[in-house]
């Protein structure tokens, strides 16, 4: 049985993690690398840093922080922002970085993942997906995907980006609902479960996760394939290994050996 992740994510901005609520309202969390390195040694399976303002002001993701991160942690990371070539990607993975995240520049050009993926493996090519519900409760269900820190509205639907992004091959979708974003109130699950249901490659469920249930119900009703939180780690209200404890009591099995 193939094990389900749990990812802390690091929002950073201006060097420091950030974290809000609906993607506005920031405030720090410290610094990136020393919560990552606490991260490993507390049994996350993977992290993830997204420079979350690096595409909307044209810049780069610091290369100075991959590399402390290749440096000091002992498990894959991503790093994710600002990408918009193969020449800054290449340079990040040179630096230490396992898996890059694409967002903006990918939904600027779709050949772009298919590009990475050639040149790096799809394994290290995730596709961010930040997604906003534009439907009433009423309604039928329907999300548009945002680009530039979730500033911008593209009008693409979540789900048939995220067919096309696996089709162009990417391995992996980091799906964050806009809606759920730092509210705690659970992972939006109609979101998570439509777009890994149209697709054939691991979803991770971002944005919303509260309690440790919120966690088991995004794997068994959402069908993700790894969880992710930010600010219930940053904060310490719950940690890596109760997350797990709680999967592995209902039955879904993650890495233990920590």
């Amino acid at each position: 049985m193939l094990t389900k992740r749990v990812i802390p994510c690091l929002d950073v901005k201006d060097g420091r993690v950030v974290k809000g609520v609906n993607f506005v309202s920031l405030r720090d969390a410290g610094d990136p690398i020393e919560l990552a390195a606490a991260y490993s040694a507390a049994g996350a399976d993977e992290v993830v840093f997204l420079d979350i303002t690096a595409s909307a002001e044209r810049r780069r993701t610091t290369i100075e922080l991959a590399g402390r991160a290749a440096r000091e942690l002992d498990i894959p990371f991503t790093v994710g922002g600002g990408f918009h070539d193969l020449k800054d990607m290449q340079e990040m993975i040179t630096t230490g970085a396992d898996k890059l995240s694409l967002n903006s520049a990918a939904v600027a050009d779709p050949d772009l993942i298919s590009a990475a993926a050639r040149a790096f493996g799809s394994q290290a090519v995730i596709c961010a997906i930040d997604a906003k519900r534009v439907t009433g409760q009423d309604s039928e269900p329907r999300w548009t995907v945002f680009v530039h820190g979730g500033r911008e509205d593209t009008g693409l639907d979540a789900v048939a980006w995220a067919r096309q992004a696996a089709s162009a091959g990417a391995g992996e979708i980091l799906l964050t609902s806009m809606d759920a974003d730092g509210t705690k109130a659970g992972f939006d699950l109609v979101l998570t479960r439509a777009v890994a249901d149209a697709i054939d490659i691991p979803v991770i469920a971002s944005g919303g996760a509260g309690r440790l249930t919120d966690f088991s119900e995004a794997i068994k009703e959402g069908h993700a394939d790894a969880v992710l939180a930010a600010s219930l780690f940053h904060f310490g209200e719950l940690s890596i290994r109760q997350v797990k404890e709680h999967l592995a009591a209902c039955g879904i099995a993650t890495r233990l050996d920590f």
